[in-house]
């Protein structure tokens, strides 16, 4: 006893089309013959008007070169034609000229340009990595490298790439924070190569499912957005302050333990463990304060 599913089945999701080559004949010779065959059959229907054998086969030869001019076709360069045989996909023409191909795909055919193209986003809004909202937009410079994918596979291609170029934006913008004065971190306004590479490689990805290439990407404008843009301003410089301090503090006690190694070197004198924290205290004041120090003489003993 066989029994059914409630539940209906899920169709397979259906492959991908790949781009072929359309068969093609030269097109010059097609054209001479379509209007040796018009013109031949008006002299014959002219010449025959008083016969009926001339007559038919002068309308013959105009029927046949009415049937075979559709599929004259003309490629201009940087563009291609898909061709479509009552609903079946038979081949993309890429090569530029006049050319014949099967005449009845006159009732499907779509032109595809293969040139460069541009797309610059709109201004969005988004939280970077630190939930920080800023403004970001970038440009897109893209090409059809499948023709079969492009016409097929999506509805519109060109709107798909705005759609995919938002979309990927804003994943980039949640993955990084706008500024981090970490080393070994990555921000969105100091390290635009990576960044940059980033959204092309996931640009990239998402595109090839509609046989699209992903030239160059470029991230064209980076702000705070307004709300917040003048209290991060503050944030910036309190944190740039910050890390200009570390690095003041590090060079420092580095300098002090060069001084305080050659001094043990050179046994120009010793210092007991006071006078070693005496003298470390007065470099570090003077390496790593703020304004040029005041000197102060000791006329007296180094213990007076």
């Amino acid at each position: 006893m066989s029994t059914t599913s409630d539940q209906p089945e899920r169709s397979q999701p259906r492959e991908p089309h790949s781009e072929r080559g359309a068969w093609s004949g030269p097109g010059v010779p097609a054209l001479c013959a379509v209007v040796v065959a018009v013109v031949a059959g008006v002299v014959l229907i002219v010449v025959g008007s008083g016969g009926t054998a001339l007559v038919i086969i002068g309308i013959a030869l105009i029927v046949a070169a009415a049937l075979l001019s559709p599929g004259l076709v003309v490629v201009a360069p940087n563009e291609s034609c898909v061709l479509i045989l009552f609903g079946r996909y038979i081949g993309t023409l890429r090569d530029s000229g006049l050319w014949w191909v099967n005449p009845f795909t006159v009732l499907s055919r779509e032109t595809v340009s293969m040139r460069i193209r541009n797309f610059q986003s709109d201004r969005i809004k988004v939280n970077d990595a630190r939930g920080n909202p800023i403004d970001i937009a970038a440009v897109v410079v893209w090409r059809v490298t499948d023709t079969a994918r492009a016409v097929f596979d999506v509805e519109d291609f060109g709107q798909f790439v705005v759609v995919q170029s938002e979309t990927a934006l804003r994943h980039l913008a949640n993955q990084y924070p706008y500024d981090d004065y970490d080393e070994d971190g990555i921000s969105l306004r100091g390290h635009t190569d990576e960044v940059r590479g980033g959204l092309e490689a996931e640009l990239q990805t998402r595109l090839n499912r509609a046989g699209i290439e992903i030239l160059e990407t470029r991230l064209t404008h980076l702000a705070y957005a307004p709300e917040i843009a003048e209290v991060m301003l503050r944030r910036q410089q309190a944190e740039a302050i910050l890390a200009a301090r570390r690095t003041m503090v590090q060079g420092a006690v580095a300098l002090v333990q060069m001084a305080l190694a050659q001094l043990a070197d050179s046994d120009l004198v010793e210092l007991d463990p006071e006078r070693k924290a005496a003298m470390v205290s007065n470099l570090m004041v003077v390496l790593s304060g703020d304004h040029s120090p005041t000197p102060v003489i000791n006329t007296g003993t180094l213990y007076s």
